[in-house]
């Protein structure tokens, strides 16, 4: 098994691709260990000294850590994941369910969301999710668009110029009723 690795914009993250489907459907982000209990792979990489996010792609994992060295830190990353996946286990357990986080919007607002999440999944989440990282719709209230950074996204350091130039102007462009972008 051939295991890639590609930089991403966030220093401390660094994106892994192991040639195959790493998770369908919803993406996951973990942020401390103690969440990751649904999932034997992102344990697995928990373990590793120096881990402290793992983010979990359609083809690839992103993995986050703290000040320690890339180039002692991911010889113990791949090799987590590709034992792995060679022992055949999930990436996640059965009984786990997908993380779900409630949208807020009002009822009036229901257009300008669908124009936002369409924005949002046809423009915004494949450049990310080039970059390690994922952009998953909130909220809508008062002109405001709230959206949650997860996997290389979170944490980088460019995730405000992101936000601001990139990603809020397109809103604004294609929706006037648009004011502002937010992380939450």
């Amino acid at each position: 098994m051939f295991i890639q690795t590609e930089a991403t914009p966030n220093p401390a993250t660094l994106k892994f691709i192991p040639g195959r489907v790493v998770l369908e459907g919803e993406t996951r982000d973990y942020r401390e260990a103690e969440g990751a209990h649904d999932s034997p792979l992102a344990e697995k990489l928990f373990q590793v000294p120096g881990v402290t996010g793992v983010y979990f792609g359609h083809d690839f994992i992103t993995v986050t850590k703290t000040d320690e060295d890339w180039q002692h830190l991911k010889p113990a990353v791949l090799g987590a994941i590709m034992e792995h996946f060679m022992s055949g286990q999930p990436v996640l357990r059965h009984d786990s369910e997908a993380e779900k986080s409630e949208e807020f919007f009002a009822d009036g607002d229901s257009a300008t969301v669908e124009t936002i999440k369409e924005l949002l999944e046809t423009r915004v989440r494949p450049a990310v999710a080039q970059d390690g990282g994922d952009i998953t719709f909130r909220g809508f209230k008062d002109g405001i668009v709230y959206l949650s950074m997860r996997g290389a996204c979170a944490g980088c350091p460019s995730s405000t110029a992101t936000l601001r130039h990139g990603i809020q102007n397109l809103m604004r462009h294609f929706i006037p009723e648009v004011e502002e972008v937010r992380a939450v």
